[in-house]
């Protein structure tokens, strides 16, 4: 997949309005089908590597039960997916002043009955996470499957965003937010665009 520069089926006239207005965006048929597919295997084969996000430095955590693996330089093919949401950045920081400067990344997996509860990425501002992007990157979903995004916008009004495969969800990352109870083992990729100061 070329990165140099946007994939072309990014609307990026349309997320910068929809996040100024809502404060979120939905891109669908983010990129290619080789490109998914590949995506899939790294991921796949990599399952093994994967740690309970509930458990932080001994310390067990009750409101999500997803598993994840952090994403570095020896993820090759989920690095291109960084490197999009990179160029991605340098239209916020024109559009917002945003001073995005860094993408933090990581694999997640739900499992059956797994879930992630009511949250914010950043509250209150208290650390750098500007926008959150949660790219889907199953080849395969049923809507019974569960493992929805369930988001409140800015204007206080609730949304229920499918994982339909190859979408990606853009929000604010001091949006609350949760991940509903999956059916079905659920792949994504959470990232978020981050600096020190963000000023919504």
């Amino acid at each position: 997949m070329e990165t140099a520069f946007l994939p072309k089926s990014w609307p990026v006239d349309q997320i910068l309005d929809d996040l100024d207005q809502h404060g979120f965006s939905i891109i669908d048929d983010a990129y290619p089908a080789e490109y998914i597919h590949a995506l899939v295997e790294e991921c796949m084969s990599n399952l093994n590597k994967f740690r309970d996000a509930a458990v932080q430095n001994g310390v067990i955590s009750k409101i999500r039960s997803d598993h994840i693996l952090w994403i570095n330089d020896t993820l090759d093919v989920a690095q291109e997916h960084v490197q999009a949401l990179e160029h991605l950045s340098e239209q916020f920081n024109r559009a917002f002043f945003s001073g995005i400067h860094e993408v933090e990344a990581h694999f997640a997996c739900y499992n059956a009955g797994e879930f992630y509860a009511l949250h914010k990425d950043n509250p209150q501002g208290k650390n750098g996470r500007v926008i959150s992007a949660v790219y889907y990157l199953h080849e395969h979903w049923q809507a019974d499957w569960g493992g929805e995004l369930r988001l409140q916008d800015k204007n206080d009004v609730w949304h229920i965003l499918e994982p339909k495969p190859n979408r990606i969800a853009l929000f604010q990352s001091d949006l609350l937010h949760e991940v509903l109870e999956a059916k079905h083992q659920r792949l994504s990729i959470t990232a978020w665009l981050r600096n020190d100061n963000a000023m919504w």
